[in-house]
């Protein structure tokens, strides 16, 4: 083979490494082009749509069913939520109480244990206009603190309900627990509200106040008064001069109204001591 039998593979080789016009381009701009190509092409990812929820996935504790939207506006009504309170959800979802009550002015926590349910809640509180009220945790309801709470807003089952009662009656005295359809085991609640019979399910709100601790002996104005309690319901007897009257009674968070021997006597639970102008008094000491 002589030279210029070379001579036309030169020429072709040229040609591939050419420009838009026949100019040659130094091979590193030729790779860096055809890289920049592929990167614009064939290597781009699509985005990836937004998560979406389905009703019934599973959870760490709970699956998820949503409240309907009637009903979390019954439960708040029911709660009497105000701007002054501070409402938190367990097991928020998509954080639709939580959104709520802070539309009502309220400040709002919703913990969470999926986080792309923590990330979809704080993005729909966004998009409401509520950012600023709200907060959504990633979290473990179980070991949440729920302390500084004026009103749990709540969907749970009664299994989860019951492992949360000691932390319920550790509340504030007063505190408004206000829950989906499912009552705390053995513990009634003190008002209810439905949608009524045009509501095909998930129709019911019920409101529980945390009572205060009043079971042991009180020294009062009217004799020595010991009770008993069972949640908000008390029973006891008030003895005075030799007589021991039967007494019952009730708690509506600190408020505890008596019905000694017919007579009903009204005073508010401060600790420990009773300050009414019907039944004064300090609780005993053992």
């Amino acid at each position: 083979m002589t030279g210029a039998d070379h001579a036309p593979s030169r020429h072709r080789r040229a040609e591939r490494n050419a420009g838009p016009h026949g100019t040659p381009w130094p091979l590193p701009l030729a790779l860096a082009t055809v890289m920049v190509a592929w990167a614009a092409g064939a290597g781009a990812q699509p985005t990836p749509a937004p998560y979406e929820p389905e009703v019934g996935q599973g959870g760490k504790d709970v699956i998820w069913v949503p409240t309907p939207p009637a009903l979390v506006e019954t439960m708040l009504d029911l709660a009497r939520v105000t701007r002054n309170d501070l409402v938190i959800d367990l097991g928020s979802g998509d954080g639709r109480n939580v959104i709520a009550a802070a539309k009502r002015g309220a400040r709002a926590i919703g913990i969470e244990f999926n986080p792309e349910m923590v990330a979809l809640a704080t993005r729909l509180a966004d998009e409401a206009g509520v950012a600023g009220r709200t907060t959504f945790i990633e979290g473990d309801m179980f070991t949440a603190d729920i302390s500084k709470a004026t009103v749990m807003a709540l969907f749970l089952l009664p299994t989860n309900l019951e492992q949360l009662r000691e932390k319920f009656l550790a509340l504030a005295p007063g505190t408004r627990i206000v829950l989906n359809t499912f009552t705390v085991p053995d513990w009634l609640p003190d008002e209810k509200a439905d949608l009524g019979e045009n509501c095909a399910s998930w129709c019911t709100a019920l409101l529980y106040y945390v009572p205060a601790p009043v079971a042991g002996r009180w020294t009062t104005v009217r004799g020595e008064l010991t009770l008993t309690q069972e949640f908000q319901v008390v029973a006891g007897t008030l003895a005075m001069d030799g007589r021991i009257t039967p007494v019952s009674g009730r708690l509506h968070g600190t408020a505890l109204t008596l019905d000694v021997d017919g007579e009903t006597l009204q005073t508010t639970v401060l600790g420990d001591r009773l300050d009414g102008p019907q039944l004064s008094g300090a609780r005993a000491r053992p």
